[in-house]
């Protein structure tokens, strides 16, 4: 699993011209399943969006992490992140899951998010979105969670 995340001050996510998601300051996420990705995949993926320590101490650090913020979590999927563009002109998605599979574990994302932290919002696996953010910093990390 993938996750490209900003550092937000807002992000909202629409489609067709509704917002389906949207937060305050907090993290975009950026997210694309893998063929390999399982349950364990997910849990490693939370534990890491939870935890990982962007946003500013009390020094002006990057030492706090989303659970310690209270901040946003916006969780969109984007699989075109597992695209292969080593060559050519055109990438492949080879390395992306199939739609069923992507689906289910995306969907299996967002709840234990919602479980375990709060807001919580979220795009629509398929839908063609219009994303905008306003990212902070700019703050912006690539992180990858592959289940034990």
């Amino acid at each position: 699993m993938i996750a490209l995340i900003q550092r937000v001050r807002e992000g909202r996510v629409a489609i067709e011209g509704e917002d389906v998601g949207a937060i305050g300051e907090g993290l975009l996420a950026l997210v694309a399943v893998e063929p390999n990705d399982r349950e364990a995949s997910v849990e490693r993926m939370l534990d890491r969006l939870l935890g990982y320590r962007v946003f500013a101490d009390e020094t002006g650090r990057m030492n706090r992490c989303l659970g310690e913020t209270g901040g946003g979590l916006l969780l969109v999927p984007q699989f075109t992140l597992a695209a292969d563009t080593r060559k050519g002109m055109r990438p492949s998605f080879s390395g992306s899951a199939s739609p069923e599979h992507g689906a289910a574990l995306f969907e299996r994302l967002v709840e234990r998010a919602i479980e375990r932290h709060h807001p919580v919002a979220s795009g629509r696996f398929g839908a063609d979105m219009q994303v905008s953010l306003t990212n902070d910093g700019p703050v912006t990390f690539w992180l990858e969670a592959r289940g034990p």
